[in-house]
């Protein structure tokens, strides 16, 4: 098993920046793929960026691509979510997840393991 936990989420005004953090507990961190994905009131969860294990790929969704920022210390097991220039369309609980396959993570497709969800809400 695998127990992650997610934290960071807030509330930031448009054009400002937050940094999620998922610490992840259980088994060797570096052997997992490691994603982020987003859920915004009456919409399925989505995709936003993924990182494999020993952070050298990394790959985002479009709607993110140049203000999101993936990237993982596996000295103590975590994963980031740089956010830089929100937007309020933005606003949406983060989850962090992982599984062994990369491109289960890309795919958002029967992955491993979830966390709890962080909610981020940004203001106009």
């Amino acid at each position: 098993q695998v127990q992650l936990v997610e934290s960071g989420g807030g509330l930031v005004q448009a054009g400002g920046s937050l940094r999620l953090s998922c610490v992840a507990s259980g088994r060797t961190f570096s052997n997992y793929a490691m994603g982020w994905f987003r859920q915004a009131p009456g919409k399925e969860r989505r995709f936003v960026a993924a990182i494999n294990g020993n952070g050298g790929l990394t790959y985002y969704a479009d709607f993110v691509q140049g203000r999101f920022t993936i990237s993982r210390d596996n000295s103590k097991n975590a994963v980031y979510l740089q956010m830089n220039s929100l937007k309020p369309e933005d606003t949406a609980v983060y989850y962090c997840a992982a599984d062994t396959n990369f491109s289960s993570i890309k795919k958002n497709t029967r992955i491993d393991y979830w966390g709890q969800g962080t909610q981020v809400t940004v203001s106009s």
